[in-house]
């Protein structure tokens, strides 16, 4: 089997290094599920993505995502390092600065912003509340810090995450979860992971930290479809006007620094904006 082109995109940075890295596989036509699920144990990153032709014509490519341990139907670091990775390679060019992607939730309308700068428009948010019981767990797992007088709701965007809002950013920043706890609550709720979060009151930054052992990662770096949760969390709660934007931060607790835009459109879309950055080029062999 020939090799195929191979990329790693650094995300929410323009600073190699301090984002979270997608691999991102260019040339995926032919390889199984299966082939493709060894790879991204391979890689060992939170997420590696395979490019594969759309079966569309409303789209411009057809995206595969997996952690090491799963496939996901929808990831939104993945996404921005795709379409910077199409784009850079000449794979797909855009038309007035759009792309479409299809991917196991859909389309995902995407737009270049600017040379390495990228936006997503998330998919529209379900919304399931926690059990009494559910919840305790979740404070039980998150350890010292995770007691709080906000509801913790399940939100659906394609990935599911149990969102769960925190006192303050330094709440946030001091949690210790119990990883195996927090796997066993994921799979009773056929969930992606935990984002906890807390908004700093003076700045207006929001701090997020993702935890997604079920899917084998402990601590996803800086993750878009969390921040994206958090985003319709807080419209869900009332605490997001239609037509806000935000500034959301993630990753210091894992060595990274990711920075992200989030707008609440006024048709009630989250769109999420990062930089992304080429880091490696290479070839995959793949038997």
């Amino acid at each position: 089997m020939p090799p195929r082109r191979l990329v790693t995109v650094d995300v929410f940075t323009d600073t190699p290094f301090l984002g979270n890295p997608v691999a991102v596989v260019l040339d995926a036509e032919g390889l199984s599920t299966v082939q493709m699920q060894q790879i991204a144990r391979w890689t060992n990153l939170s997420e590696t993505t395979f490019l594969l032709p759309p079966t569309t014509p409303a789209a411009d490519y057809r995206l595969r995502i997996f952690t090491p341990g799963s496939e996901l139907p929808f990831a939104g670091h993945p996404t921005l390092g795709s379409a910077h990775a199409v784009v850079s390679a000449g794979r797909v060019r855009p038309r007035d600065g759009r792309l479409v992607q299809e991917c196991a939730a859909g389309l995902i309308p995407l737009e270049q912003r600017a040379p390495g700068r990228f936006a997503l428009t998330m998919p529209a948010a379900q919304f399931e509340s926690l059990s009494p019981a559910d919840r305790q767990e979740l404070v039980a797992l998150l350890g010292p810090g995770g007691e709080t007088e906000w509801p913790a709701v399940l939100v659906d965007v394609g990935a599911r995450w149990i969102v769960t809002r925190l006192s303050d950013p330094a709440t946030v920043l001091s949690l210790q979860p119990d990883f195996a706890r927090s796997a066993v609550l994921e799979r009773k709720l056929r969930a992606t992971g935990v984002c906890a979060f807390a908004t700093d009151l003076q700045s207006g930054v929001v701090e997020i930290r993702s935890f997604a052992p079920s899917c084998g990662v402990n601590e996803d770096p800086v993750c878009g479809s969390g921040n994206g949760a958090v985003a319709y969390y807080q419209q869900h709660l009332g605490l997001l006007a239609a037509g806000s934007t935000y500034a959301a931060r993630q990753g210091r607790c894992v060595g990274r620094d990711g920075h992200l835009t989030l707008t609440l459109t006024e048709s009630g879309k989250v769109e999420l904006e990062g930089a992304c950055v080429t880091c490696l080029e290479g070839e995959l062999t793949a038997p």
